[in-house]
């Protein structure tokens, strides 16, 4: 039986390797590191490593967080109350609790702030988050697939980008090549 990677096509040898792996970890709940230059399909690869998972039938929640600034990191991912601040006007679930059975894709963590990887890191950690403004820790069960144009390992080298929180996303690294290496493809 054929299986199938959704909108992630190709049949050069690179991308038959990358199917592969898609193929092995998707029944696993293993986080998942998606590496590769902008406009390689990160999130192509991410939505079929959802759609062959377990968790198919759970939501599949992307963020850019490149696009997200710190101040509104807390409340885009883990929800705020009513009143929690002042545009608050009704309760507002986060990410995390919208992708709740699901999976949950943090696109470019590499943009992250120190303090925003040190508060994510906890709700990995924890596997519990508290809505801003909030005074109880709500589960969660969510299987976190990330992605970065970014090169990590330099990153933490660097001390931009925590060792521990790196761990946390990469059990299993994809790495795509860049479009001119697929030729065949294109």
């Amino acid at each position: 039986v054929e299986q199938s990677f959704g909108e992630f096509i190709g049949e050069s040898e690179s991308i038959n390797a990358i199917k592969q792996t898609i193929a092995q970890v998707a029944k696993t709940e293993a986080n998942i590191l998606i590496t590769g230059a902008n406009g390689t399909g990160k999130e192509v690869v991410a939505r079929a490593i959802h759609h062959a998972s377990l968790r198919y039938n759970g939501p599949f929640v992307s963020i850019d967080l490149g696009a997200i600034p710190d101040s509104l990191f807390e409340s885009e991912l883990f929800g705020h109350k009513k009143g929690a601040f002042t545009d608050a006007k009704a309760d507002k679930l986060g990410r995390f609790k919208l992708a709740h059975g699901g999976t949950l894709f943090l696109d470019e963590i590499g943009n992250l702030s120190p303090s925003s990887q040190s508060k994510l890191l906890s709700v990995l950690q924890n596997k519990k988050v508290t809505p801003v403004g909030g005074s109880k820790e709500e589960n969660i069960d969510v299987r976190i697939i990330s992605a970065t144009n970014e090169n990590l390992e330099d990153a933490i080298k660097a001390g931009k980008f925590r060792t521990d929180l790196y761990y946390r996303f990469n059990t299993v690294e994809i790495k795509l090549p860049a479009l001119k290496a697929r030729g065949k493809d294109i």
